[in-house]
């Protein structure tokens, strides 16, 4: 006789258990879908921001060049007046120093310091190429080419970056 009532016990007992199993099992899987869901989040917000950065970056390089051209233009005293020309170089680098602004922003306070250096020492550049000669304006872009090196290598870090 004990033989019937135990394994109905038991069977009792499996009822019971299975289905908090299966709850507590159900709760772990949507735990883990949460955090896989946050983690997915943050992958997205990581990549639109990167994304965002290297736009930039590609804008404020293209920027760079243009100041460089137009300021050769400047010194080579050719084409459309030199208040013309002098006044193109001036909004490239207003141009350059907008999308530099924006650059800092997504970095350290160090960071913005040394692009607000490069933008000032290009409006310096910029005034000095009217009595520049053609032959010297590479000499009067050393100190910004060197800085722009660094603004670039941070934007091959972010490139690189990883979440």
């Amino acid at each position: 006789m004990d033989g019937p009532v135990e394994t109905n016990s038991k069977l009792r007992i499996a009822v019971l258990i299975f289905p908090m199993f299966i709850a507590t099992l159900s709760l772990l899987t949507s735990i883990y879908n949460g955090y896989l869901n946050n983690k997915f989040v943050e992958l997205i917000q990581f990549n639109v921001t990167r994304g965002e950065y290297m736009r930039t970056c590609k804008d404020i390089i293209d920027a760079y060049f243009q100041i460089k051209l137009k300021t050769s233009l400047l010194a080579s005293n050719s084409g459309a007046s030199v208040e013309t020309r002098e006044a193109e170089a001036a909004n490239a680098v207003s141009h350059f120093a907008a999308l530099g602004t924006y650059l800092a922003n997504l970095q350290n306070e160090a960071a913005r310091a040394r692009y607000s250096r490069l933008s000032q020492e290009l409006t310096k550049v910029v005034a000095a190429a009217r009595t520049t000669t053609p032959v010297d304006i590479d000499k009067l872009f050393a100190p910004a080419d060197e800085m722009f090196a660094g603004m670039n290598d941070d934007c091959i870090k972010t490139a690189n970056s990883k979440l």
